[in-house]
């Protein structure tokens, strides 16, 4: 159930959904800027979302109690390379969302962590549309999508640190 957590609280997303069987818990995973569809911030035309698709779907997270104004209208998309996460306690999580008129109701999930890059520490969120309502622009099972303000001057390629509470997500 969705306000208790993720689906499967104890699945790894990886190449393949398994079981959970051990975790690191690594605090500070190394991680690298990837490129994303564009579709999220709107950098991608699209003629249904010409403005991006969070731009219709932040007004609704407001009203739903998550205010994400201070964030950059877009995400960052972060390659674990060789690791996968566990996503388990979500920050917020929002069922059937109906941002779009053409487009079926999504659920949602948001998990608290943290990013550092070069002397920059900045609180950020896990966006996660839930695979199983999410009708396209899925992402690869080692991306994060992250929602975070603006880091004026990063692109893809750049390393950064992503880091999370053990009982909000665990990287193996």
């Amino acid at each position: 159930m969705c306000a208790s957590g993720p689906e499967e609280p104890d699945t790894v997303f990886s190449s393949a959904f398994v079981r959970r069987r051990t975790s690191l818990s690594l605090n500070g995973l190394s991680v690298t800027v990837s490129k994303g569809h564009g579709i999220a911030s709107g950098k991608t035309r699209d003629p249904r979302f010409p403005e991006g698709t969070l731009a219709l779907q932040i007004p609704l997270f407001k009203k739903l109690g998550l205010s994400l104004e201070s964030y950059f209208r877009g995400t960052l998309n972060l390659d674990l390379g060789r690791h996968s996460f566990c996503l388990k306690e979500p920050t917020y999580c929002f069922a059937e969302v109906e941002w779009s008129p053409i487009m079926p109701p999504e659920n949602f999930s948001f998990y608290a962590c943290r990013l550092r890059w070069k002397d920059l520490h900045a609180e950020a969120l896990v966006y996660w549309p839930h695979p199983s309502t999410k009708p396209e622009f899925h992402q690869a099972s080692n991306v994060l999508e992250i929602l975070a303000p603006e880091l004026r001057g990063i692109s893809c390629g750049d390393r950064l640190d992503l880091e999370a509470e053990p009982r909000i997500m665990v990287f193996e």
